[in-house]
């Protein structure tokens, strides 16, 4: 687990690299540069400002108040740097892997590298759109409570994470729908050329999640695929406020204790069964805290009021590492990469248009019903124990199956994929520079 994979600190030399700072100077250095240069060149600065300020503008905006905001603070509140991310590094590759697969394929279909272009812008913002979405309807009660704009901040603070697979795939197809369907562009074949490069963005996604310690599987036993996440993860917050890491169960309700494990820290407290619960959850280690770092980096302590008596246990008096679950994020990866490479050999099998898309829509809404199994970070929903992305898989898997049936009962709609006449190749490539 790696979450921060770098922190940009928040200045050098007692100058702040963001706000009023370094990178706000260099803009401004920059800005007089490109200048100058214009009125070398004989253009005119009172109109090349009047062209481009407003983005110049929007520049200086993000560097002095948007970046600054972002900030990471210490436990003394005091801002210490910009945090790059380890999963969103991977979603950006995620991202380039899949447009430049997508570019490759498009040729085989012969459809012109224009309208790939056009529709990654749609199909990115889409699928980030989607994926919070998603997200806080399944979390919807994390969301929405007291006043209506303050419910509306936490739905767009995306710096606390909350971002779902399986939405960034919904709203990124129906944007990149959108967008293919408002052109007039060929769907179901384009649908072919798009949806197998989704699959690798999954899979380097997939690995951004085990840097983010999120996605995590279900216990099991300490063996080659289990995984341990350290304080501080996710997975460690669970088990630390199940009562686990201190060696107790706590009743459904968390109000009472139900098993005291021998020779656990709990029981060296003198907590035994029976005894009644008002409080029980994770708390940082302040005493262990780094200014130099941020907040977020403090280690996980409990605290723990049973029977009206407090007790603390620091980071440093419990185990360092959450104990072992299934690697679902490995194998989720290992399941889109397979999707990716065997849709693209398929591919070269089959001819009509559309198959490509639903196999592929099949074959995820299969491996995401099986990972959902393996998982346990999600709860039921509708009164069941299947997920929200368990009934979406249903919904996709019948979808998709009865969407085949009716393509494969058509008449004719058959495609040779790379064999494209060249009056279909000028079509798409009219189609793509309108």
């Amino acid at each position: 687990m790696r979450r921060t994979l770098l922190l940009i600190p928040h200045e050098i030399a007692g100058i702040p690299i963001f706000g009023i700072g370094w990178v706000l100077g260099l803009l401004v250095v920059a800005a007089v540069a490109v200048t100058i240069y214009q009125v070398k060149r004989g253009g005119s600065a009172s109109r090349y400002w009047t062209q481009n300020g407003l983005l110049w503008a929007i520049f200086a905006g993000v560097i002095a108040m948007l970046l600054p905001s972002v900030e990471l603070m210490n436990v003394r509140g005091e801002p210490v740097g910009l945090p790059i991310r380890g999963y969103g590094v991977m979603l950006l590759l995620g991202i380039v892997a899949a447009v430049g697969l997508a570019l490759n394929r498009a040729k085989r279909y012969g459809i012109a590298e224009e309208v790939i272009f056009g529709i990654a812008p749609w199909a990115i913002i889409g699928g980030i759109a989607g994926a919070r979405l998603f997200y806080v309807i399944e979390y919807r009660d994390s969301f929405f409570y007291g006043d209506l704009i303050s419910s509306l901040k936490r739905v767009v603070n995306f710096t606390e994470g909350g971002l779902v697979v399986y939405g960034s795939f919904i709203g990124g197809f129906l944007a990149g729908g959108f967008h293919v369907v408002r052109n007039r562009l060929p769907l179901l074949r384009l649908g072919d050329v798009v949806v197998p490069t989704m699959f690798i963005g999954l899979a380097l996604g997939r690995f951004g999640c085990l840097l983010n310690g999120c996605c995590y599987g279900g216990a099991c036993e300490d063996n080659w695929y289990a995984l341990r996440f350290p304080n501080g993860s996710p997975v460690f917050q669970d088990q630390l406020a199940s009562g686990e890491l201190v060696g107790v169960r706590l009743s459904p309700e968390r109000d009472k204790i139900v098993e005291v494990q021998s020779r656990s820290l709990a029981e060296a407290k003198g907590i035994k069964p029976g005894d009644s619960v008002s409080q029980f959850g994770p708390v940082r280690s302040v005493e262990l805290a780094d200014p130099a770092r941020p907040a977020e980096d403090t280690p996980f302590g409990l605290i723990a009021v049973v029977q009206g008596v407090e007790h603390y246990w620091s980071a440093s008096d419990l185990p360092s590492s959450a104990q072992p679950v299934r690697g679902t994020q490995v194998m989720s990866a290992i399941g889109g990469l397979s999707l990716c490479l065997g849709l693209c050999l398929l591919s070269r099998f089959v001819r009509r248009d559309g198959m490509i898309m639903l196999v592929g829509f099949i074959g995820y809404a299969v491996l995401r019903f099986g990972m959902e199994m393996l998982r346990n970070d999600e709860p039921g929903q509708f009164g069941t124990t299947l997920t929200i992305s368990q009934w979406v898989s249903i919904v996709v898997f019948f979808g998709s199956s009865i969407t085949i049936a009716w393509l494969v009962s058509r008449p004719g709609g058959d495609s040779s994929g790379g064999d494209s006449s060249s009056g279909e190749l000028a079509r798409e490539a009219s189609i793509a520079r309108r």
